[in-house]
């Protein structure tokens, strides 16, 4: 029974990892051929382009992790790789959180200076939030590096084996707090933007479809379905907070039904977030038939 398990997770992780890439792969090519125009990248592209390379790195390290849970790669050579992952982690994060932002700033309406002002300028202040966002979370990696390796290290021996002990250093409360706020600021600016949104396009939604059906026009389509790719955002980016954190809890062992699922929802928000912005965008949707009909047209 354990082993067909195992050959499921597999099988899920690997056709996670070829949808992530795919989807991801396609934002990354349809934004990063503006690059080669005369014109400026929009801001927007830029953000989803840098967003689709973080994820596509990220969903790697998590196959790579599989791999090792599932014994297939040896165990101490997740040290290499522990602290790219938690960069690529964190980025991605704050990333996806700033695309909450801007979707915020550019669709909602609040009568309020401090929005008003935030809409002005969200399209300039996107690229300061990229490299913003690389220089904060290279400089926590290399700040945590060593925290961070004793507190997976803990993490691993513990899911291995139910006598383990942990070698050597503890990671101090203090430390252990400053990381975790780290990681719950993006949730907490995240929430607000998303929910902010959600409530202007509810509210706006409900308005139209008063308005059609006293005047018989129905234009509510292109709302609701924002409407669903936004509440689809929302439980995607809150999921991988619930999973980490269930994985961190120590609650189960490794090879359990539960790890695994946990393991496999990380990975579903990476790749299905990103098919979800395709079919969202008008943009993103054309271009990306158009690649692929290139694509077969080349073969």
């Amino acid at each position: 029974m354990l082993e067909s398990i195992v050959v499921t997770h597999l099988l899920f992780v690997m056709i996670q990892l070829l949808f992530g890439v795919l989807a991801n792969g396609v934002i990354v090519v349809v934004t990063g051929t503006e690059l080669t125009r005369p014109r400026k990248m929009a801001p927007l592209h830029l953000l989803l382009c840098c967003l689709a390379v973080s994820r596509i790195c990220l969903q790697m390290f998590i196959f790579y992790d599989s791999l090792v849970v599932l014994s297939l790669i040896e165990f101490f050579s997740l040290a290499e790789t522990n602290t790219a992952f938690m960069f690529f982690s964190e980025l991605s994060l704050w990333l996806a959180t700033w695309l909450s932002v801007f979707y915020c700033a550019k669709i909602a309406t609040f009568a309020h200076p401090l929005f008003f002002w935030l809409k002005l300028r969200i399209s300039r202040l996107v690229p300061r939030l990229i490299v913003g966002s690389l220089l904060y979370t290279s400089l926590t990696a290399v700040f945590h590096r060593k925290h961070t390796w004793i507190l997976s290290q803990n993490l691993w021996l513990s899911l291995f084996s139910q006598n383990a002990t942990t070698q050597g250093n503890e990671m101090s409360t203090l430390h252990f707090a400053i990381l975790a706020v780290e990681f719950f600021l993006p949730l907490f600016i995240f929430l607000l933007s998303a929910l902010l949104l959600i409530f202007s396009l509810g509210r706006h939604t409900q308005q139209m479809t008063s308005m059609a059906a006293v005047s018989g026009h129905t234009g509510t389509s292109v709302y609701f379905s924002t409407l669903l790719s936004m509440l689809s955002f929302l439980v995607l980016y809150v999921s991988q907070y619930v999973m980490a954190a269930l994985i961190f809890s120590h609650s189960f062992k490794i090879k359990n039904f539960t790890f695994m699922f946990c393991f496999l929802v990380l990975g579903l928000y990476l790749s299905g977030h990103s098919i979800i912005l395709i079919f969202a965008s008008p943009k993103l949707k054309q271009n990306a038939k158009k690649l692929f009909f290139h694509s077969k047209c080349c073969q």
